[in-house]
């Protein structure tokens, strides 16, 4: 049978879960072509100030993931496959507009649309999966998510690595064509579908988020991860091409993390969910990422960075599809498009903190000659969630557990 009509025989779950895979293949390979070499091109290659790079990223992240609290809101009221699409179409222009900015205004411009669309498209999806999915199958669900986001995550960062090496234009270019597919893609597939139980307008499902004390608490915990994770994007790119003087070895190093997260994702989620569930092994993950960023300090070569690199896969492999399953475990069923939003402050607060402590560590540690410095400070971050997290996770041990993994907790 063709493709296409397999597609259209499929009952809207599948076909939403389907597309919503892959619009986040397509987006995560676009995003991920382009935002790592946002450091090497401007401050390599042109001669800006780490901290600029790093303040535009900050910006990026935190304006995204603080108004993704309303775009998330507005899925439980409007259409989430429109909110998805315009989105798409932001990022999109804001891409094109990345690739040809010779001026920090315009980098600035584009790195606030690029908010503006991630906003718009980031919790609706993560909402409409959540809606259609059973509980019981979102850890593998997100398992499965995790895997295409690191395959496009190692086609993004190999497509950027060719593509500059003739213009930073063309992976402007490229990186849009990404999100433009996308676009189609939402367009042609995605399924209208309602994200929560109840129409809420914005301020009633942002309130029944936001007294939701152990969820608001989560999502504190979760900001020592987005800390770490963000210094993929500005301090270990620059890291590795100190140490090995190729812009290469950026793709390489993007490459090397995706792959190592591709092999092992669905190998150790199984292996770890033998011995412990959702939160526990998201603890583990947390830990693992720490260790892998707090040895740099001590990496005098490129192997002796990826060797790093492989305790900092390893833990985003635990923590990533473990943290949406705990978000939709707690999410209340009447405002999910909410919950959704106002979980991603975990990413636009510690990720926005993350880009700036990253940058200007980077510019510090070389002024001081201070180089463990910037790996210190993130290791610390990622300790301080750990211990909070094991604190959280013996207080609300029945509340962060999908139904039927703890037999004392209930059905």
């Amino acid at each position: 049978m063709h493709p296409w009509a397999k597609f259209a025989q499929m009952n809207i779950t599948q076909r939403g879960i389907l597309t919503t895979l892959v619009l986040w293949f397509l987006m995560n390979a676009g995003f991920f072509l382009l935002i790592p070499l946002l450091s090497i091109h401007f401050v390599d290659e042109l001669g800006w100030a780490a901290a600029f790079i790093g303040l535009v990223l900050a910006l990026r992240q935190f304006l995204q993931q603080s108004l993704t609290v309303f775009g998330g809101a507005l899925a439980d009221k409007l259409s989430p496959k429109g909110l998805i699409m315009g989105g798409i179409l932001i990022r999109t222009i804001s891409f094109v507009v990345m690739g040809f900015a010779t001026t920090h205004t315009a980098v600035l411009l584009a790195g606030i649309m690029a908010a503006l669309g991630g906003a718009l498209f980031d919790a609706p999806s993560k909402a409409v999966v959540a809606a259609l999915a059973p509980e019981e199958k979102l850890n593998d669900l997100y398992a499965k998510v995790g895997i295409l986001q690191n395959v496009a995550r190692t086609v993004g960062p190999l497509l950027g690595g060719l593509l500059i090496q003739f213009d930073f234009q063309a992976v402007g270019l490229a990186a849009a064509g990404f999100f433009l597919a996308a676009f189609f893609v939402a367009w042609v597939g995605l399924p209208e579908v309602a994200v929560s139980t109840e129409k809420q307008d914005i301020a009633t499902g942002l309130q029944i988020a936001m007294r939701d004390r152990a969820f608001v608490l989560y999502t504190l915990l979760m900001m020592g991860y987005w800390f770490m994770w963000v210094q993929l994007s500005i301090a270990l790119p620059l890291e590795a091409k100190a140490l090995s003087g190729s812009n290469s070895s950026v793709a390489f190093l993007f490459t090397m993390n995706a792959v190592i997260a591709i092999v092992l994702q669905m190998p150790v989620l199984r292996l770890a969910q033998r011995f412990l569930l959702p939160l526990p092994m998201l603890i583990l993950g947390t830990f693992s990422m720490a260790v892998g960023l707090g040895s740099v300090a001590w990496a005098a070569t490129s192997w002796q960075l990826y060797q790093s690199v492989f305790f900092f896969a390893l833990g985003t492999v635990l923590v990533m599809p473990n943290d949406q399953t705990v978000a939709a475990t707690m999410a209340n069923p009447a405002a999910r498009g909410a919950y959704f939003g106002f979980n991603s402050l975990a990413m636009a607060v510690g990720g926005g903190v993350g880009q700036i402590a990253g940058g200007t560590a980077v510019d510090l540690a070389a002024t001081l000659n201070l180089p463990a410095l910037p790996w210190f400070i993130s290791a610390a971050a990622g300790m301080i969630a750990v211990v909070g997290l094991l604190r959280f996770y013996n207080h609300n041990r029945c509340r962060v557990t999908p139904r039927g993994l703890l037999a004392d907790c209930g059905d």
